[in-house]
């Protein structure tokens, strides 16, 4: 067909034109101007091979079923030239679409960049608020002493400390960072008696053993007042070469509303550091309140004689759990939020052992962390060069003592372990039963197990030494302390009212410390 239609006149020029010119003939390639270039002709050859002539047939016949004249009908060529000329048009809205997304590109990578750079400039000028921060409340007048060369900076912090915790620990922590020596006084029985009203939870042997042994603390003042005279102040700084006098930032005041912290104020040397949210002595006292109700001692006994009749009283069982759960919910929890940093900031120091290193495990549920757990974990240290204790999950303590058991949460069981010196690392969640690959990936040499142990709840534990036991790597030491939870709990309960009314008092206290400390950063 498109043989036939090239006999017009443009299609006598385009047959003329269909030949490639002759080498041997330049003078018919300068005569001839109306000849096309050689694209043209390339271009020719291409719309009359059939993969071009089809497709230019049908648009012939739908042009002129559509009653254009055939004289009319575009040429192949013309038809080549239109779809170069779309395709040239498609190739430039690629290109500039192209082009302006690598532009956006580029710009939104140089706003990161921007923006990376403010970032770390508002990190530095942070960093540099606060270290001019930290000088300012460093600066002091010089010391004779020095320490490696160091000015060292002695700092004095004092308190009852009573039923010590991972938060007391935490403000020891606070303390000594910002000097280079932590020194702790301990209010005698007799000052707190007086000045708060009522004795401590725990006697002045037990709180001086707990506070030595935190890790945060370098040396320990006995039978310290509970209000500091100016005459006191004036001998402890004198005596323990005191640069500054520390305490957290929740008020202390005695029943009389006088300010415990008064004379070290007119010092100049007071100063004071973040308390930490989320606990305090008050708030694991209602914890224990709670578990020395009757209806809570009466579930324990149940819980005994269900073990005892476990395949007897199935359905018993489903009840008596479902009572636990209800009283668990009755159980004040941990307002306490746990983060990573602080984690990383109670295991500073925290190293691996050694090649050789005899490496010694020891497990338990170290709830309500008291003077007992840490004998045990000194004698336990004393057996070998490196201690790792391992902390149950609180669906294990729970499954072995039932009841509201564990008091304190995971998180809080381990802060208060990793704040005890005896211990090099901790297992936090450590396996129920003690298994050979625990044991090899460890690299445990010896697994240690005291004869005492808090008996609130205990239920029997089964197979968690069996491993232990059959390598031979399992002792049991006499544990030299008889402390345990039981102590603490008696002692509650034969002045329970007088501990619920203390406890209410401090709750309705601390509720408006933090109650006006919100207020205040809003």
């Amino acid at each position: 067909m498109m043989r036939r239609r090239t006999g017009t006149a443009d299609g006598d020029n385009m047959s003329s034109s269909s030949r490639w010119p002759m080498r041997s003939d330049p003078a018919n390639t300068c005569d001839n101007k109306q000849r096309t270039t050689l694209i043209e002709n390339v271009s020719l050859l291409f719309t009359e091979s059939s993969l071009v002539a089809t497709p230019v047939a049908l648009i012939h016949r739908s042009l002129a079923g559509l009653g254009v004249a055939e004289e009319d009908l575009p040429t192949p060529i013309a038809l080549f030239r239109v779809v170069l000329a779309l395709l040239a048009v498609v190739l430039m809205l690629c290109y500039f679409s192209w082009g302006r997304q690598k532009s956006r590109k580029s710009d939104l990578q140089r706003e990161l960049q921007l923006a990376r750079a403010k970032v770390r400039s508002l990190q530095d000028q942070l960093k540099q608020l606060k270290d001019d921060d930290d000088n300012n409340n460093k600066k002091q007048q010089p010391l004779d002493d020095t320490t490696n060369g160091d000015k060292e900076i002695r700092i004095f912090m004092d308190g009852a400390f009573d039923l010590l915790h991972y938060g007391h620990m935490n403000a020891f922590r606070l303390a000594k960072s910002l000097g280079t020596t932590l020194i702790v006084g301990v209010n005698s029985d007799e000052s707190i008696t007086r000045c708060k009203g009522a004795p401590p939870l725990m006697s002045d042997d037990e709180r001086m053993t707990m506070v030595k042994t935190c890790k945060f603390v370098d040396e320990v003042v006995e039978n310290c007042p509970y209000v500091m005279s100016p005459e006191y102040l004036d001998w402890v700084i004198k005596e323990k070469r005191i640069d500054y006098v520390i305490h957290g930032s929740d008020p202390c005041f005695t029943v009389d509303g006088e300010d415990v912290y008064a004379a070290a104020k007119a010092t100049g040397k007071f100063r004071m550091i973040p308390r930490t949210e989320g606990v305090s002595t008050s708030d694991i006292l209602g914890r224990i309140l709670v578990m020395t109700r009757e209806h809570h001692i009466y579930d324990q006994q149940k819980q005994i004689t269900a073990d005892k009749t476990e395949d007897e009283n199935n359905s018993n069982k489903d009840e008596e759990k479902s009572a636990e759960q209800q009283e668990q919910q009755e159980q004040p929890r941990s307002k306490f939020l746990t983060t990573s940093l602080l984690l990383k900031l109670f295991s500073a120091g925290v190293k691996a052992p050694k090649k050789g290193m005899k490496v010694i495990y020891i497990d338990g549920t170290w709830d309500l962390f008291h003077p007992g757990h840490v004998a045990i974990l000194k004698a336990a240290r004393e057996r070998g060069d490196y201690l790792i204790v391992g902390v149950h999950g609180d669906a294990v303590v729970n499954r072995l003592r039932g009841m509201n058991m564990p008091l304190m949460n995971l998180h809080e069981r381990v802060l208060s372990v990793l704040g005890c010196r005896y211990v090099d690392d901790v297992l936090i969640d450590a396996p129920y039963e003690i298994t050979p690959d625990m044991v090899d990936r460890l690299n445990i040499s010896e697994v240690v197990k005291g004869t005492k142990h808090d008996d609130i709840g205990v239920r029997y534990a089964v197979n968690m030494y069996d491993y232990p036991k059959r390598a031979g790597i399992l002792t049991e030491v006499e544990s030299p302390s008889t402390f345990n939870m039981e102590h603490i709990v008696q002692r509650i309960r034969k002045n329970q009212k007088t501990f619920e009314e203390k406890f209410d008092r401090k709750i309705k206290m601390e509720n408006e410390f933090y109650k006006n400390l919100r207020s205040t950063s809003q």
